[in-house]
Order: C-alpha cells, then sequence, then structure tokens
C-alpha cells in the first residue's frame, strides 16, 4: 500500500504546476523546468486520481451489492465493476510506485563504454572486438552517435581495448546494466581439435560526467608525458605527445596516446578521468545508501560475471535474472538487444518496488 497523502501530494503538485504555467508569469529557466516536471506528473496524474478515489468507489459497489433492496442485475453489474475497479486499482498501484522510485540522476547522460580484453590470450580480444562491434550495431539501429577515444588493436583483428562515447538519448539509463564480466564460449579458428574454448572481455559503462558533474582542480592533477607506443605509432614516436593523468585524491589514472597532439591527448584523458571519477563517487554513495543490500541485477563490478555468450549451442545467457535467449546470432547483430535490457530494467524495478512501504 502507498500512503494516500503521498499520491494526494502528486495531484497537488500536477494542479499547481498546470496553475502557474497557465498564468506566463514565469521566468524561461523556471518555465522548462517546471515544464518537465508537468509532464512527468502528466503521465502518472491518471493513476494518482483512480488511486485515490479507490476507496470510495470500491464502498459505494459494496453498499450496492450488501444492499437487499438490490435487484439480481445491478448485484452483478456492481460485482464486475467491483472485480474491475481492484484490478485497476493495482495496476495503478504499480505505476504510481515506479513513478516514486528514486531516480538516477545519471540516466540520461551520454556513457562512455570500456572493453578490454580478458583471460583467453588471443580469442578473448577477439571477443572484446566481437563485443565492440555488437554495441556499434546497437548504437546504429538506435541512431546512436558512437566515437571510439582510444583504441588498442591485437593480432588477427582483436582488441586489447577500446574505450567510446555513445551520444543519444536516455544512453547510460540503457547501457548501465552491461558493466561486467562478459564470457564467450566457442571453438577458436586456430582450435585444430574442434574443443569448446572459454575466455572472457570486461566491459565498464559510465556516465559521462560534465564539467558541472565533476569539479577537478589542478592542484589535484599530476600530468606526465611519455612517446607514444604501439600500432600506428611510428609517426607520433619523436615527440612527447602521449599523456598520463593521475588523480591524486582518488588515485584514478588515464592514459591517452591515440592523438599525434599532446593537447588531444590531454582532452580525451581528462574526458575519461571526470567520467571515472563522477562514478567512483557515485558508487561511494550508493554503498553507504544500501550498505546491507545488494541488487539482483548485481553490484557493476567489473570482476562479476553478469553474461555468458555460447556459439555451439547459439544462446546468450544473462546470469543476474537466469534469462536465455536462444538467437545469440541475432543478438550479436543488435537486433534483439532490446528483449535483454528490458528484462534487466524490469527486474531492476522489482527489487526496487520492494524495498518501497
Amino acid at each position: 500500500m502507498i500512503p494516500t497523502n503521498k499520491v494526494r501530494d502528486l495531484v497537488s503538485k500536477h494542479k499547481m504546476l498546470e496553475n502557474e504555467l497557465s498564468t506566463g508569469n514565469i521566468d524561461k529557466k523556471k518555465f522548462a523546468e517546471k515544464s518537465k516536471e508537468y509532464a512527468e506528473l502528466n503521465e502518472i496524474i491518471k493513476e494518482a486520481n483512480g488511486y485515490i478515489s479507490f476507496d470510495t468507489e470500491k464502498q459505494e459497489l459494496e453498499k450496492i451489492i450488501n444492499d437487499d433492496n438490490s435487484d439480481k442485475e445491478m448485484i452483478e453489474l456492481a460485482t464486475s465493476e467491483l472485480k474491475e475497479l481492484i484490478a485497476n486499482n493495482e495496476i495503478y498501484e504499480k505505476k504510481i510506485k515506479l513513478f516514486l522510485l528514486p531516480k538516477d540522476d545519471a540516466d540520461s547522460k551520454n556513457a562512455i563504454i570500456e572493453i578490454r580484453a580478458g583471460t583467453g590470450g588471443l580469442e578473448a580480444s577477439l571477443f572484446a572486438s566481437d563485443l565492440f562491434k555488437m554495441y556499434e550495431k546497437v548504437s546504429n539501429n538506435k541512431k546512436w552517435k558512437l566515437e571510439i577515444i582510444s583504441i588498442s588493436k591485437s593480432d588477427a583483428g582483436g582488441l586489447k581495448e577500446v574505450i567510446a562515447a555513445i551520444k543519444g538519448k536516455n544512453i547510460y539509463s540503457s547501457l548501465k546494466y552491461e558493466s561486467g564480466v562478459h564470457r564467450v564460449q566457442r571453438v577458436p579458428d586456430t582450435e585444430t581439435q574442434g574443443r569448446v574454448h572459454t575466455s572472457a572481455a570486461t566491459v565498464a559503462v559510465l556516465p559521462e560526467a560534465e564539467d558541472v558533474d565533476v569539479k577537478i582542480e589542478d592542484k589535484d592533477l599530476r600530468i606526465d608525458v611519455f612517446r607514444s607506443s604501439g600500432p600506428g605509432g611510428q609517426s607520433v614516436n619523436t615527440t612527447d605527445s602521449a599523456v598520463r593523468i593521475t588523480h591524486i585524491p582518488t588515485g584514478i589514472v588515464v592514459s591517452q596516446q591515440d592523438e599525434k597532439s599532446q593537447i588531444r591527448n590531454k582532452e580525451k584523458g581528462l574526458k575519461i578521468l571526470r567520467s571515472r571519477i563522477y562514478e567512483f563517487e557515485r558508487n561511494k554513495r550508493d554503498e553507504a545508501r544500501s550498505k546491507d543490500r545488494k541488487s539482483k541485477i548485481g553490484t557493476g563490478d567489473r570482476s562479476e560475471r553478469i553474461r555468458t555468450y555460447n556459439w555451439p549451442q547459439n544462446r546468450v545467457t544473462d546470469h543476474r535474472i537466469n534469462l536465455t535467449i536462444n538467437k545469440l546470432t541475432e543478438f550479436m547483430e543488435g537486433e534483439i538487444f532490446d528483449e535483454m535490457i528490458e528484462n534487466l530494467i524490469l527486474q531492476a524495478q522489482e527489487e526496487e518496488l520492494k524495498n518501497i512501504n
């Protein structure tokens, strides 16, 4: 049960905003904020009004049903309406609870995704490349903009590491459950006996932080420069263009060497650093809020195995929600990615709902 006064507050807030917006006597900044809040409340106002009137309507119908003077047809009609009223009220209650769930401020942000080859040598780097291609296809399907920040290639077309920014609407809310260890089971091209090998790659999804989210003081940074190395580095090895940035208070270190320009490498490095600090602070806050409870969806810890991609059986399994989709090929093409994400979001909401009294 949701306390009725909480729901009445939503209705009162909606009415107050409606009156304020109709007058037009609000400055532009506040008008935009209040319009957004009003639009959000608009999505739940029907359910809120229905929830408030439930007890009164229920009593009226029960009165008809229990009245000796009511005829049979009237009782049957009232009984049918009461069943519908109770069913609707359960739906209203769930929708209102979802609306009242604490909002994640980062959900609307763009994301920075980091993919690294894990255990498994060359096969792990090939899998890391496959994962990156999958996220590229998902981004393309959804009209998101994906921009590579840094990339380190291995032999045979694999990736040791890739960091990319993904921009669009509510990106972080769609991708935040991808953080963790992704495991692959398949027969490598180099395997002559046909044996299935297991390897892994780690994925970290961070909300892209803006300057207003994280204030970085120059005195808190140690910046070292060095010569770039690795594939494609020949043209930049003559200068100290690579940059290593250390954030002294947190100990977070970011290295960037993809660009020929030291300034550009510093800009990219600071972008990654800002997001990592933002996520570091968010994790500290979340741990303080829920020390004794771990969501079924997982902590987002990169050491946690979250999903297995089994090529011989053409299936992908998410271990956090025990969901198996027997369409691995389509999943890797980004075609049914939403099915997995929607189930993860639903499970996360169910876990949150259990904690609302």
